[in-house]
């Protein structure tokens, strides 16, 4: 997976601009503020459908604008392709492949992959269980369109039925609630099997690389935790789904109470362990850093492996949040791929192998030779 060129038109900060990127290594340099992450975070558009930032598609326009365009060739499987993913506001993104037209957004999911590691990944360790489930979603809905699909599905039904939920506790009534509890744990039980399966190959390259960088010393490891409660031994999508269904047709007094949908794939979790220990509370903020590290390398060969080629790695300014030891580990465990990384440091290049930088001020983007830096 290759991305050849990018144009931003008054997206962020950006009105206007240009990158030729390196198959190997481009670097975004320049000072705070100046629209390196923006350019970064238009490449993370074409993977994911959706900023990683933004709550709102409108904060993507640029100020005084009323419509942003993103435009990408890439290259996948052999094969030269073009993405176009323009943004209006009030409206729906309206994405492009090959200049056709399509129908819906999740149809540009998975043409397109890429790995972000930004300094909010370092937290997913500690963080709440929330965090650890978009990162699964994330990485899954690339490698799977119909899963992405399949989630938002969920999410519609489960917005309905906490909605008969806070009604059924003003007294409104509660007839409807159990097709939608048996809709909604179809639809809980198919995503469960999907993360609970990538979680487990996930875990086997994430201990093969945390044992790597710590010399054998130390085993990280993940598991996917339901509210199911059924741990890592989900089996068949059709035990998961009446599991689900009993949870939500037999606590529905409970649900009324409070008001909310209790059970179900919207409360799990990831289980990181360290040596065994919840990596949480047991394991120092070095090694989860270092695990963290690991998840998200282990993201991308678990994405080489499914498709036979590696995602674009995208790194927002975080070498400069690592100590020298796990900043070399990730420097060398990212070769053979395509990198595009933002930093404050022009020393950055200097560890890296050859490739182009850029330098970013003010949302424009100026090449430099390799004697400037």
């Amino acid at each position: 997976m290759i991305c050849s060129r990018i144009e931003y038109r008054d997206f962020r900060n950006i009105e206007s601009a240009k990158l030729e990127l390196s198959p190997e290594v481009t670097i975004l340099y320049g000072k705070n503020a100046q629209g390196k992450t923006n350019m970064l975070e238009g490449v993370y558009l074409f993977a994911q459908g959706k900023s990683h930032r933004a709550g709102r598609d409108n904060e993507l326009i640029r100020f005084g604008a009323n419509a942003a365009s993103l435009s990408m060739e890439y290259e996948s499987g052999g094969r030269k392709n073009t993405l176009r993913l323009d943004i209006s506001e009030g409206k729906h993104k309206t994405p492009y492949k090959n200049s056709v037209r399509l129908d819906r957004l999740s149809e540009m999911i998975g043409n397109f992959r890429a790995v972000l590691f930004s300094p909010e990944h370092l937290s997913i360790v500690k963080s709440g269980p929330s965090e650890r489930r978009v990162f699964l979603d994330v990485a899954i809905s690339q490698l799977r369109p119909v899963y992405m699909r399949t989630l938002q599905r969920y999410n519609t039904i489960l917005m309905q039925r906490n909605a008969l939920l806070k009604g059924a506790k003003a007294g409104r009534g509660s007839a409807s609630l159990e097709a939608w509890s048996t809709s909604l744990a179809e639809y809980a039980a198919k995503i469960a099997v999907i993360r609970a399966e990538y979680t487990e190959k996930l875990s086997n390259i994430v201990s093969e690389l945390y044992a790597d960088m710590t010399g054998g010393r130390e085993e990280a490891r993940l598991q996917y935790h339901g509210t199911s409660r059924i741990g890592g031994d989900y089996g068949s999508e059709q035990r998961v789904r009446e599991i689900y269904r009993r949870q939500l047709t037999e606590n529905t007094e409970r649900e009324i109470f409070l008001g909310s949908t209790q059970y179900g794939i919207h409360k799990d979790d990831v289980d990181i362990t360290l040596n065994g220990k919840d990596a949480k509370f047991f394991a120092s903020q070095g090694q989860q850093r270092s695990i963290v590290l690991t998840m998200k390398l282990a993201e991308g060969e678990y994405s080489k492996r499914e498709t036979g080629e590696y995602p674009v790695f995208l790194l927002d300014d975080i070498l400069s949040e690592l100590d020298p030891a796990r900043r070399s580990y990730i420097v060398s465990g990212i070769r053979d791929r395509q990198v595009i990384i933002t930093s404050c440091d022009t020393s950055v290049k200097r560890r890296l192998r050859d490739g182009v930088c850029y330098c970013v001020k003010s949302g424009v983007p100026t090449l430099i030779s390799k004697e400037q830096v």
